[in-house]
């Protein structure tokens, strides 16, 4: 079993930051990409921020120069530092892994509950 654990979700002011960990537990071995997406009510899941195990991150446009994804390694962990936080960010967050159980190589994707980001004055 593998699991994804968020949390640092909440309740934020416009201009605000917050910082969202995620940290896989369970049975692994190793750890591809990590990343976080999002889901706004009544839109489709987006991609946030991901980051591969060589450290190379990508963002999407909406976000750049505000989030930072970041990872500790011998944690399993991945963050998310949010900052400049606007209305339109207002999401629920999710994690998500590619996760290898074996040294077979083979990845399979896994997601997190999601928590809940809010920014309102």
């Amino acid at each position: 079993q593998v699991q994804l654990a968020e949390s640092g979700g909440g309740l934020v002011r416009p201009g605000g930051s917050l910082r969202l960990s995620c940290a896989a537990s369970g049975s692994i071995f190793s750890i591809n990409a990590m990343a976080w997406y999002r889901q706004a009510s009544g839109k489709q899941r987006e991609l946030v921020a991901r980051i591969i195990s060589g450290g190379s991150s990508n963002y999407a446009d909406s976000v750049k120069g505000r989030f930072t994804i970041s990872r500790e390694y011998d944690k399993n962990t991945v963050y998310l530092q949010m900052n400049s936080l606007k209305p339109e960010d207002t999401a629920v967050y999710y994690c998500n892994a590619d996760i290898s159980r074996t040294h077979w190589g083979i990845f399979l994707n896994y997601w997190g509950q999601g928590t809940q980001v809010t920014v309102s004055s």
